[in-house]
C-alpha cells in the first residue's frame, strides 16, 4: 500500500489521476527551501563577519578577543602594514614642508607686489620726465633752428625770368677779334636755373642745306635728336646752333650768299649774339670758308683758325669727324703694348707751297745767326729728319714726297699722302708720330693737322708737334702735354734726344692718355657735339644736366613675415665693429644742383682722370668742375669726425671711420627663379646696421609665386623687374638706390654682419675703389700667348668679385652708360664676366687694384642649389673674357697686389678701454 502510495504521489496524485499534482507540489517545496537557505547565507553570514571583524581591534583583554590572547604590537608586525605606516608617516612630514613652503611663497608674493607697485611709480615718474626731455629737446631744435635761420638765411632758386623776343642790342665791339664772352654774349638767356637749353635750326630750311656733305649733315642731326639739352622751343633758348659745313664744292654757295642766309635766320638778332656756327670737316682739306664772312657776335666752331680770327675763350677748335654714321671697331685698333714698336718716330707729307713763295720772302740761315727769325724753318726741319734716318741709331721713316697725289691741302701746309688705310698701318709701327705745323705762323690750327693729330691717337702713336704755336683741339680744357708732345721747331735738332730719353712708364701714360682723349672726345659725332656744348656750357658756369637713373618697376609683394635670426649672422660674440645705428634709413647727400665752387681743384688728385674729365657731358655729379667732388667724399664742407679732445682720436667704437658722419649702403641682390634661396638670404640681413635699403634686381620673365610671403627685415625691400635676363643688370644705376655706398650680393652669399660692416669701414677709407671679400687674378698664358683667369689661393689678386662687394653708385653710371657696349654685348652672350667687366672698369679709371677684406676666398651658403659659376664652360669663357677685354682697352688695366685688410679685433679680444683703432696687414 505505501508503496502504491508513494507511486501515486509520485504519479500526481490519488491513484492514477493524482500523480501530476503531487510532483508539483514536491517541486515548488524544493524551490521554497532553497531560496530560503540562500537569503539565510547572504544576510547573516555578512552580518556576523563584520561583526567579529569590527570587534578585533576593541578587544581590551585576551578574552574579548576572537582569535585568542594576542600583545598590543603584534598588528603592526605585519610587513605590509608597516609599509602603510611609514608612508602615512612620510606624507604627514611632506605635508608640513609644503605648508611652509606655501607660507614662504605667499610672503614673497607680498614682497613682489610691494616692488610692483614701486616700479609702476617709478614708470610713471620717468614717463614724466620723459615728457619733459621731449619738451626740451622740441625747444632745443627750435632754437637752433632760429638760429641757423639767423646765420644762414633761407635760399631758394631765382624765378625764371624769360628774356623778351626782341633782345635789347648794344654796341659791337671795335672789332670782331675782340669778341669774349663778357661782351659779345647774353648771359640774361642763360640762368644758372635754365638747364641750358640749346635750339639747333634746321638746315633744310635755308639754301645753304644743299650743299651740306650728306653724311655730317646726318650724324649731325642723328646727334641733336638724341641730346639732353637740345630744346624746340627756341624762345627760351639759350644757345641757338647752326651746321654750315663742311660743305660740297660744286655747290658751295658764294660768301656773300652764305653771310645773308646767316643774317636772316629768324633769332639771329642784328649780330648774332648767342649764335654758334659749327663748321664740321670730314676731310683734311676742308677750307675756311668762314674767313671772308662777318659772323658778328657769333661763336665758330671748326678746325682751321687763322690768327686774326680766331678769338680764344670764345671760338672753339674742334676734331676732325672721321666717323660721321659708324662707330669705330675697338678690334681693329692696336693695343697699347708694348711700347717700342719698329719705328721711334715717323712721317710722310708733302708741301704743296712753301712759306717763301706765298710770302715772297727769302731769309738764309746767315741771317738767323745774326739774331733775325728765319721765316721758315721747314727746311732745317727736313735737313735734322733725314739726318736721324741716315745715322741708323734708331729706326725711323721720314718721306716728304708722296709717292701718290698728295691731299689738297692750304698754303705753307704739310700735304697728307695716301689713303687713311696706308697711313693708319704705319702710325701702328710707330712709337711717335711727328706733325708739322703749317709754316705760316697766321694759321693757328689747320684741318690737315688736325686729321694727323686725330690718327694719331686713334691707333695709339704718341703726337709729337713741331710748333708751339698751335691752337689743338679744346686746347682751353685739355691738358695736351699729357698726351702729346708740343715742341718749338727751333728744337728740332733736341728731338731725336728728347724722344729716347722718355721712359716705358711715361710713354705708356700718354698713349693710355691719348687714348681716353680719343675715345672721350674725338671718336663719334656724339662725342664732339657733347664736347661742344661742354665746353661752352663750363665756360659760362652752369650746372650739366643730371645723368639719367634707371626708373626701377617694382613688381609688388606681400611681406610681414617675421624674419628668423640665424646665430651664424647675427651673433659676433664680443667682437665691437663700432657704433650701431638705429636711426631709419638715411639717404646720401644728392648734388643734382650744386652751385657752389669750394672743391674746384680736386679732380686734380684724381689720377685716373687728369683735366678734361670733367668735361664729360654725362658725369653724375653736377658741379660745374668738380665731378669728383661727391665720388671722393660727398662731404665737401662736413665737420671731420675723427679727432678727439686732447688729440687721442676717436676710439674704434666710437666711429664708423671716415670722414662721412652719417652713411648708409644700400644691398643690390641679383636672384632668378630661387625663391628659398633668396628668402634665406634676405632673413640673414636682418639687423644688419647701416643698411638702408634692399634692392632685389629680378632677373627672370617669370614673376615671383603670388603666395610667397618676403621677410621683414626691419627696413624696405625693393623688388625690381627687368626687361631682360642679363647680368649687366646689376649694375644699373637703380632711382631706388638712395646712397652712395652700393654692397653688390649674390642671392646666395653667405656673410656674417661683422664682415659686412667691416668691409663698409673699409670702403669708406677707400671710396674710389672696390672692397670685397672673394679674391682672384689674372695670369700670362706663355705657351697660348693670352690671358687666364685663375681663382686658385693666392696671396696675390687683381681682381674682386662682386657677388660679394662694395662699390660707389658713380661706377653703376660709367658701367651702363659709358663703359664699351662691346663690352655688356660680351657678357650677355656667355652670361658671364659681368664682375670682370667692373674690375677692368675701376682699375682702368683710377689704375689702382681692389681691396681685399678679410680671409675669405669663397662666399656661398652651404647647401644652395648650384649656380652658373660651376659650369664646365664657366672658366673657359672667363678666359675668352679677358683677353676680349682687353683688346677693347688696348691694354690690361688690372694691377696686382698683395695688400689685404684684416682688423686686428677679428684675432685678438682687447677690452673695451683698450681698443682704440684697427690696423692694416
Amino acid at each position: 500500500e505505501l508503496m502504491t502510495g508513494y507511486t501515486m504521489l509520485r504519479n500526481g496524485g490519488v491513484g492514477n489521476g493524482g500523480q501530476p499534482w503531487v510532483l508539483r507540489w514536491s517541486s515548488r517545496i524544493r524551490l521554497t527551501w532553497l531560496s530560503f537557505t540562500l537569503f539565510i547565507i547572504l544576510v547573516f553570514f555578512p552580518l556576523i563577519a563584520h561583526y567579529y571583524l569590527t570587534t578585533i581591534d576593541d578587544a581590551d583583554d585576551a578574552g574579548k578577543r576572537i582569535f585568542g590572547p594576542r600583545t598590543g604590537n603584534e598588528l603592526c608586525e605585519v610587513k605590509h602594514v608597516q609599509d602603510l605606516c611609514r608612508i602615512r608617516e612620510s606624507v604627514s612630514e611632506e605635508l608640513l614642508q609644503l605648508e611652509a613652503k606655501r607660507q614662504e611663497l605667499n610672503s614673497e608674493i607680498a614682497k613682489l607686489n610691494l616692488k610692483i607697485e614701486a616700479c609702476k611709480k617709478s614708470i610713471e615718474n620717468a614717463k614724466q620726465d620723459l615728457l619733459q626731455l621731449k619738451n626740451v629737446i622740441s625747444q632745443t631744435e627750435h632754437s637752433y633752428k632760429e638760429l641757423m635761420a639767423q646765420n644762414q638765411p633761407k635760399l631758394s632758386l631765382p624765378i625764371r625770368l624769360l628774356p623778351d623776343k626782341d633782345d635789347a642790342t648794344f654796341p659791337l665791339p671795335k672789332s670782331n677779334r675782340n669778341c669774349r664772352l663778357h661782351n659779345c654774349f647774353d648771359y640774361s638767356r642763360c640762368p644758372l636755373t635754365s638747364g641750358f637749353p640749346v635750339y639747333v635750326y634746321n638746315s633744310d630750311d635755308y639754301p645753304f642745306g644743299s650743299s651740306l656733305d650728306p653724311l655730317i649733315k646726318q650724324a649731325f642731326e642723328a646727334t641733336v635728336r638724341t641730346n639732353v639739352y637740345v630744346t624746340e622751343n627756341a624762345n627760351i633758348a639759350c644757345v641757338y646752333i647752326i651746321l654750315v659745313g663742311e660743305m660740297q664744292e660744286p655747290v658751295m654757295p658764294k660768301p656773300t650768299e652764305l653771310e645773308q642766309q646767316l643774317h636772316s635766320l629768324p633769332y639771329w638778332r642784328t649780330d648774332g649774339h648767342n649764335h654758334l656756327i659749327i663748321n664740321l670737316s670730314r676731310k683734311s682739306e676742308t677750307q675756311n670758308f668762314i674767313y671772308n664772312i662777318s659772323t658778328g657776335r657769333a661763336m665758330i666752331a671748326q678746325s682751321t683758325f687763322y690768327d686774326v680770327q680766331y678769338r680764344p675763350g670764345f671760338d672753339i677748335v674742334v676734331s676732325p669727324l672721321v666717323h660721321a654714321m659708324s662707330e669705330p671697331n675697338f678690334l681693329e685698333i692696336p693695343p697699347q703694348v708694348p711700347v717700342k714698336r719698329k719705328y721711334l718716330f715717323s712721317f710722310q707729307g708733302e708741301k704743296i707751297e712753301s712759306l717763301r713763295s706765298s710770302l715772297q720772302e727769302v731769309r738764309s740761315f746767315e741771317e738767323e745767326i745774326e739774331g733775325n727769325a728765319p721765316a721758315d724753318y721747314d727746311d732745317r726741319i727736313i735737313t735734322t729728319l733725314k739726318a736721324v734716318q741716315d745715322s741708323k741709331l734708331d729706326f725711323v721713316l721720314v718721306e716728304f714726297t708722296c709717292k701718290n697725289q698728295p691731299k689738297a691741302s692750304l698754303p705753307t701746309e704739310w700735304a697728307l699722302c695716301g689713303e687713311r688705310d696706308d697711313r693708319l698701318e704705319l702710325l701702328k709701327l710707330s712709337t711717335f708720330a711727328l706733325i708739322i705745323t703749317p709754316g705760316d705762323t697766321h694759321l693757328v690750327i689747320s684741318a690737315g693737322c688736325a686729321m694727323r693729330l686725330f690718327e694719331a691717337l686713334e691707333v695709339g702713336a704718341i703726337p709729337v708737334v713741331l710748333g708751339e704755336q698751335v691752337q689743338l683741339p679744346y686746347n682751353d680744357v685739355i691738358r695736351w702735354n699729357e698726351a702729346a708732345l708740343i715742341i718749338p721747331k727751333p728744337r728740332i735738332t733736341e728731338v731725336h734726344f728728347l724722344l729716347r730719353s722718355i721712359s716705358d712708364n711715361d710713354l705708356l701714360a700718354m698713349r693710355r692718355q691719348g687714348r681716353f682723349l680719343w675715345e672721350t672726345y674725338f671718336s663719334t659725332s656724339d662725342n664732339v657735339f657733347s664736347t661742344v656744348l661742354a665746353i661752352i656750357r663750363t665756360r659760362i658756369q652752369i650746372p650739366a644736366a643730371p645723368i639719367r637713373e634707371e626708373t626701377a618697376v617694382e613688381i609688388p609683394h606681400r611681406s610681414g613675415k617675421a624674419a628668423g635670426t640665424d646665430p651664424n649672422m647675427a651673433d659676433n660674440g664680443d667682437l665691437d665693429l663700432g657704433p650701431v645705428e638705429t636711426e631709419p634709413p638715411y639717404a646720401s647727400p644728392k648734388y643734382l644742383r650744386n652751385f657752389t665752387l669750394t672743391a674746384m681743384d680736386m679732380y686734380r688728385n684724381w689720377n685716373s682722370a687728369p683735366g678734361p674729365f670733367h668735361l664729360f657731358p654725362y658725369t653724375p655729379f653736377d658741379p660745374v668742375l668738380p665731378s669728383e667732388a661727391k665720388f671722393l667724399g660727398s662731404g665737401t664742407g662736413f665737420r671731420p669726425i675723427g679727432g678727439g679732445a686732447g688729440g687721442s682720436g676717436k676710439e674704434f667704437q666710437a666711429a664708423l671711420g671716415g670722414n662721412v658722419p652719417r652713411e648708409q649702403f644700400t644691398v643690390v641682390m641679383l636672384t632668378y627663379e630661387r625663391e628659398e634661396v633668396l628668402m634665406n638670404s634676405l632673413e640673414r640681413l636682418n639687423g644688419l646696421p647701416y643698411l638702408n635699403k634692399v634692392v632685389v634686381v629680378w632677373n627672370s620673365p617669370k614673376l615671383p609665386s603670388e603666395d610667397l610671403l618676403w621677410p621683414d627685415i626691419g627696413v624696405p625691400i625693393m623688388v625690381v623687374r627687368t626687361e631682360k635676363n642679363s647680368l649687366n643688370n646689376r649694375f644699373l644705376p637703380w632711382d631706388e638706390i638712395e646712397t652712395e655706398a652700393i654692397l653688390s650680393i649674390d642671392d646666395d652669399a653667405h656673410l656674417r654682419h661683422d664682415e659686412i660692416m667691416f668691409g663698409f669701414r673699409v670702403w669708406r677709407e677707400a671710396r674710389d675703389r672696390i672692397v670685397g671679400f672673394p679674391g682672384r687674378y689674372h695670369a700670362w698664358d706663355i705657351p697660348h700667348q693670352s690671358w687666364l683667369y685663375n681663382s686658385n689661393y693666392s696671396c696675390e689678386l687683381s681682381m674682386v668679385l662682386t657677388g660679394a662687394a662694395f662699390f660707389h653708385k658713380y661706377y653703376a653710371y660709367l658701367y651702363s652708360y659709358v663703359m664699351p657696349q662691346a663690352i655688356r654685348d660680351m657678357v650677355d652672350e656667355y652670361i658671364n664676366c659681368e664682375d670682370i667687366a667692373m674690375n677692368f672698369l675701376v682699375s682702368h679709371l683710377t689704375r689702382k687694384p681692389p681691396i681685399k677684406v678679410t680671409s675669405r676666398w669663397t662666399f656661398r651658403c652651404p647647401g644652395c642649389p648650384q649656380a652658373l659659376s660651376h659650369d664646365d664652360s664657366h672658366f673657359h669663357e672667363r678666359h675668352k673674357c679677358i683677353n676680349f677685354f682687353v683688346k677693347v682697352y688696348g691694354y690690361m688695366p688690372l694691377l696686382y697686389t698683395q695688400f689685404r685688410v684684416d682688423s686686428v679685433l677679428f684675432k685678438t679680444r682687447l677690452p673695451h678701454d683698450k681698443t682704440k683703432c684697427f690696423k692694416f696687414i
